[in-house]
């Protein structure tokens, strides 16, 4: 189905001009968003493109004016928003990739939401350690100097950001969300610790929808990401972090295949990339694509509606073509989430 020109102008002003600007919404053989919650979240993840590149493919581009037209209360990015993680790499060159990001990414899509969340990917400052502490340490250095000079500007009602940009917890109107440095596959204790505490606080127990964001998901998802490294070393401490304090849905990049999955009662969803690199997901012969996601909180009904647009089409991805379940190499079956979620009662 295509966008009618009153379903086009239902986006808004800013949103049509927005799409007019890049030409594509013409060719967009997509159906329309669902009606806007009583607050909207917009999901990306994976805009990097080769090691050391200062520039963004046409998607990445592409999804930035549809986040224009979107108006998303808050965008939520699961990492990997430059292309770090290279021995060699200096500090120069490393702000250069950060420069371009602010430029070409951040400050449109500040000017077209309520504010900007990232984690860290492995891309951009991972937490993976050698004999000497942090192997890409200087990208981690270069991470946190960008983000904490922009923390007032990413317009977040932050509640513990001592750690900022790497751990960090928010709150926004009915949502909380815990922000864990899953740059690497491993998690310390202590932040787990931290998350629990955070998830346990009076502002997430307040919180009708309550998320966890962390770059690397628990299980394989992706095709050619499915083994050690690649997803979380401890996935039983994210289960008893979610089962302890009812959260109700962890989000991950890092394997470029969107999925809405389910296992041992955590709800999760693998984000796809908006930049290069999309994969197949495991045991399915679905040509990959980059996406989307958008998140619509009903409070009244009680329930988030979930909408993954691909960025090429605007087709909206239907979670009947999607496989019912996914098979990592290691670890459960991860079944494919029924949606929409539903919200917490109101206190």
């Amino acid at each position: 189905m295509s966008l009618s020109r009153r379903q086009f102008l239902e986006l808004g002003a800013a949103g049509a001009s927005a799409l007019l600007t890049v030409g594509w919404w013409r060719q967009a053989a997509a159906a329309p968003l669902p009606p806007r919650g009583d607050v909207r979240l917009a999901l990306i993840s994976d805009l990097n493109a080769s090691y050391g590149s200062t520039n963004y493919i046409p998607q990445v581009h592409r999804g930035v004016q549809l986040l224009q037209a979107l108006r998303p209360d808050l965008v939520l990015c699961g990492g990997d928003m430059v292309a770090g993680q290279k021995l060699g790499l200096g500090s120069g060159h490393l702000d250069a990739m950060w420069a371009s990001f602010e430029r070409q990414v951040l400050q449109p899509v500040l000017r077209g939401s309520g504010g900007f969340a990232p984690t860290m990917g492995n891309h951009d400052a991972s937490s993976s350690r050698g004999p000497g502490g942090f192997t890409f340490a200087l990208d981690r250095e270069r991470a946190g100097h960008f983000w904490r000079a922009r923390q007032q500007r990413l317009g977040l009602e932050l509640v513990d950001a001592a750690r900022f940009p790497f751990r960090y917890s928010l709150r926004r109107g009915p949502v909380f969300l815990v922000v864990l440095d899953a740059s690497s596959a491993s998690v310390p204790a202590e932040d787990w610790a931290w998350a629990r505490s955070q998830l346990s606080g009076a502002a997430a127990r307040q919180a009708r929808l309550r998320l966890v964001m962390g770059h690397l998901p628990p299980y394989g998802v992706g095709l050619g990401r499915d083994r050690p490294g690649e997803v979380l070393h401890q996935p039983e401490q994210l289960r008893q972090l979610m089962a302890a304090t009812g959260c109700h849905l962890y989000v991950s990049g890092h394997h470029h295949a969107y999925f809405p999955g389910v296992s041992g009662g955590m709800n999760l969803l693998s984000l796809g990339a908006m930049g290069s690199g999309p994969r197949r997901r495991l045991n399915d012969a679905t040509p990959p694509e980059q996406t989307l996601t958008v998140l619509d909180l009903f409070e009244q009904r009680g329930e988030v509606v979930e909408t993954t647009l691909e960025l090429n089409t605007l087709q909206v991805v239907r979670p009947a073509s999607l496989p019912l379940a996914l098979q990592p190499s290691t670890g459960p079956r991860l079944q494919r989430r029924e949606l929409p979620l539903k919200l917490a009662a109101p206190t």
